[in-house]
């Protein structure tokens, strides 16, 4: 499983929104979708 695939998962497991993780670690929703679609290897 690709990073992108782990972060996607456990989120989705926690049963939280992109914009609800984003807001707890930190960085904006954007760089969470980017993350989750690979977009972004930061």
């Amino acid at each position: 499983m690709k990073l992108n695939e782990k972060i996607y998962h456990c989120r989705r497991r926690a049963g939280l929104s992109q914009e609800a993780l984003a807001e707890r670690i930190g960085v904006s929703r954007q760089a969470i979708s980017k993350w989750e679609t690979g977009v972004s290897h930061s």
